[in-house]
């Protein structure tokens, strides 16, 4: 094994003893006649007995249901498209609301000072209350309730109202532009919005009533708009916004009515997840409650290790499917923190100080958040108590194998590092944890339990220890049931992710992702996206491979590569953003070339290296680079929907570097 992949982290015997994983492993052999001896045996099995798993999962994680299954899964065969728990009826909510003590269920932290919080109780008294609102202004099963709202409590409160009587939900962060808005609801012909006044960012108050009305004008099923107090002191003036009402003149007044969760199909709609919208109008993908449930539930347990006694974040707002499986934890029964705001802010340690006062076990945060403090070179761990920190959660884009063992060297030596990968499209992961199993630097432990992953070659054969296509070969719960408006024959769908090998014969999800699945340790590492694979001479190379060596340099803070066509080849074109007080010269460029050259190949090296201006890299809501957009301005194609960027304005600077670039 080489330097680059060493052993981290080895768990102890006493966290294997007392690691959900351990348990479930123990339920799964005395129930199911298994000899199953640890992470990797459970793995196997959980592939090859993909029926009974699921089954297990269903009863070990103690879903509530008021109709049993007739049979796990119908056809395994059928993909997409077969049928998951026929016969079972249940309530997404309920299962989220099983709890009624006064536990914590949410602490709030705003970056204004703003804080909160809600018991299990008391959380079950409003959910309650504001269902009652919305049956008693005819919201249905099946009706569309959605929300442009940040990260605050009354976010999942809205969602589980919402559930509860059988709507489906769908969410968008307040920090989108109303046209991103518009694309996305829009589609699915919404009854009912929740909104907010306004949110907090760097200290500076963004008021967004003129979006809202714009959003609301533009889609004409909304008949309602709930908008909740954030930046105003008290009730918010609605006057300009049609069909408003404020939080509080619609949640029922009746103190504790009576909630008669929804009893419905285990492949009921729940949630409408939409793509980045980056290359096109967003996709509307249609996931069931049941099959969000589950998948969570195993995620959260068996992945994720966690329990009632934890105190669980995720740096996310609600345009991120990581909002959502946020909120899962309360089926767990676990304190869920929730933050609205920079988490880098006024600090960079911000968020360390919030671990220590609100004792934090589970941080879930971004490769970014990572590589941005370790650029810095802080030390976390000499300023905070982070003794109640006993896991670190990340995902959205590749961690370079030194953000590992930064994590390991300046915030604790002793805690498990998940480190995540999957997707909008299934509301979870393909690859993650098992934590009962050693950390290597640059690896995610390995393949999410009960996804048949495999890595493609060219030939669509499964390969190891090369990059490849990362594909799965099996159905699971949480994938799309549909897309909302797709035809019968779901032809949106499977172009999406199942024609790409259709000609060689392959039934397969093909998701995107370029990964190395390594032989000896069952790890994975992810080398980007798929599609912006750069491809010099032939040679496929993934752009985390430049990243991981480019944004270790003191001077770079972030950087962006794309391949441009000239000729008949491919040069890549590096741009960076530069750490304050540096500048782009020529002898930082030859440094960068002189670094790839020495840690990577020859061919890795761009031919060209330019400054970008700050907030030049452009991101999506879920902080992964858009390399496409980039690639199709400089190769003259226009790109739609910038709303669906954080910082669509980054996208100018490109295209001012269009005509120098030919």
């Amino acid at each position: 094994m080489s330097d680059k992949r060493k052993k981290l982290w080895e768990p102890s015997r006493k966290w294997i003893k007392n690691a959900e994983a351990t348990r479930f492993i123990e339920y799964v052999n005395k129930e199911y006649g298994q000899n199953l001896k640890g992470g990797k045996d459970l793995y196997k099995w959980s592939v090859e007995q993909i029926p009974n798993f699921w089954d297990a999962m269903w009863k070990f994680s103690g879903i509530i249901a008021s109709q049993a299954y007739d049979k796990v899964v119908e056809d395994l065969n059928v993909f997409p498209g077969t049928k998951w728990f026929p016969g079972a009826k249940l309530n997404f909510a309920e299962n989220l609301l099983k709890y009624k003590d006064d536990q914590l269920a949410f602490i709030f932290q705003g970056e204004k000072k703003v804080s909160k919080q809600i018991t299990y109780l008391e959380l079950n008294k409003i959910v309650s209350r504001l269902a009652k609102s919305l049956k008693d202004i005819g919201i249905y099963v099946n009706d569309r309730v959605v929300s442009y709202i940040p990260n605050l409590i009354e976010t999942p409160i809205a969602m589980l109202a919402a559930t509860a009587i059988g709507a489906i939900w769908a969410s968008c962060g307040a920090e989108l532009q109303p046209s991103a808005v518009i694309d996305r609801f829009g589609q699915i012909e919404p009854k009912i919005l929740f909104t907010v006044d306004g949110y907090y960012y760097r200290d500076k108050v963004f008021d967004i009533r003129d979006n809202i009305k714009v959003v609301v004008e533009a889609i004409p099923s909304i008949e309602k708009v709930v908008v909740v107090p954030y930046i105003s002191d008290g009730k918010v003036d609605v006057s300009d916004i049609p069909k408003a009402v404020n939080w509080e003149d619609f949640i029922a007044k009746d103190e504790n009515p009576p909630l008669e969760f929804e009893q419905l199909p285990f492949d009921h709609p729940i949630y409408v997840m939409f793509s980045s919208g980056t290359t096109g109008k967003p996709k509307c993908m249609v996931q069931s409650g049941g099959g969000v449930l589950i998948n969570h539930l195993k995620e959260l347990i068996l992945s994720t290790d966690c329990k009632r006694s934890d105190v669980l974040n995720y740096i996310t707002a609600p345009s991120w499917m990581m909002w959502n499986w946020l909120i899962s934890g309360l089926a767990v029964g676990c304190t869920i923190f929730l933050y609205d705001g920079n988490p880098l802010y006024p600090d960079p340690l911000r968020f360390f100080e919030l671990i220590e006062k609100h004792k934090i076990s589970i941080f879930g945060t971004s490769a970014a958040f990572i590589h941005y403090l370790m650029g810095l070179g802080v030390k976390p761990a000499e300023k905070y108590d982070l003794s109640s920190l006993r896991e670190i959660s990340q995902t959205a884009s590749t961690l370079s194998p030194e953000g590992f063992e930064y994590v390991y060297r300046e915030i604790k030596k002793d805690l498990f590092f998940n480190s995540i990968s999957g997707g909008t499209d299934i509301n979870g992961c393909f690859a993650g944890a098992i934590p009962i199993l050693p950390i290597y630097s640059g690896e995610l432990q390995g393949r999410a339990l009960a996804m048949k992953v495999e890595s493609y070659s060219g030939k669509a054969e499964p390969i190891e220890d090369e990059q490849a296509e990362l594909v799965c070969e099996a159905p699971a719960p949480s994938m799309p049931t549909h897309f909302w408006g797709d035809d019968d024959n779901m032809t949106k769908y499977k172009a999406a992710y199942f024609d790409y090998y259709k000609d060689v014969g392959k039934n397969v999800w093909r998701h995107g992702d370029y990964i190395v699945i390594h032989s000896d340790t069952g790890g994975i590492t992810f080398w980007g996206r798929s599609d912006a694979v750069l491809k010099p001479s032939g040679v496929r190379i993934g752009t985390a491979e430049i990243y991981n060596v480019v944004e270790q340099l003191p001077e770079i803070a972030d950087s962006l590569v794309i391949g441009q066509k000239i000729s008949d080849d491919i040069r890549i074109i590096m741009f960076v953003l530069l750490n304050e007080g540096y500048e782009l010269t020529d002898e930082l460029k030859v440094k960068i070339k002189q670094t790839l050259r020495e840690k990577t190949s020859p061919r890795h090296i761009p031919k060209l290296i330019f400054k970008a201006p700050a907030d030049g890299i452009p991101y999506t809501f879920s902080n992964k680079k858009v390399e496409i957009a980039v690639t199709k301005i400089i190769h003259g194609l226009s790109v739609a929907n910038r709303g669906a960027l954080r910082n669509p304005e980054s996208l100018d600077f490109y295209m001012e570097m269009k005509d120098k670039l030919q």
